[in-house]
């Protein structure tokens, strides 16, 4: 159960920060679309780029979801825990990797363009390790009453 939690959680929380990335950078905030960088003034080359980005991550909540579905029925102790920390590790994994890439190696965007954007490309990879951390400690965390807790017979 803890590894079908572990590849269900990544799996949501991939989708769900890119979902989140999208919703509020690219839309909210109208800091930056998939390919600003590249293409600043072509609305509807960002504007396609931004909905199969969003495909994307749909697709991925919903390869978690099925990882859910798949699972074991049996809930151990703490299995919600784990299940939010390995989605804020996914998350995170989703900010690393699209902060590198995309921000970086490729320079399809910038987290917010303008002087004080590498800045904020800094922040948005330190966001990402903290996520993985977190989430990491939270998913490997035991929950429930531990080895010495238990009433010997």
């Amino acid at each position: 159960m803890r590894r079908s939690s572990m590849w269900a959680g990544l799996a949501l929380g991939i989708g769900m920060g890119g979902f989140i990335d999208g919703i509020v950078a690219h839309q909210l905030l109208e800091w930056h679309h998939m390919l600003s960088g590249r293409y600043p003034q072509d609305t509807r080359a960002n504007m396609v780029a931004d909905g199969l980005f969003h495909l994307g991550c749909l697709v991925m909540v919903l390869v978690g979801i099925g990882l859910l579905a798949a699972a074991r029925p049996a809930e151990p102790p703490g299995r919600g825990r784990r299940l939010t920390g390995w989605m804020l590790a996914g998350w995170g994994w989703f900010n690393l990797v699209e902060g590198i890439v995309d921000h970086q190696l490729l320079g399809v965007h910038h987290v917010r363009p303008g002087p004080d954007q590498l800045g904020y490309d800094l922040g948005f990879l330190v966001l990402a390790v903290v996520l993985i951390a977190a989430g990491t400690w939270l998913g490997r965390a035991r929950w429930g009453p531990a080895a010495r807790d238990v009433p010997r017979a």
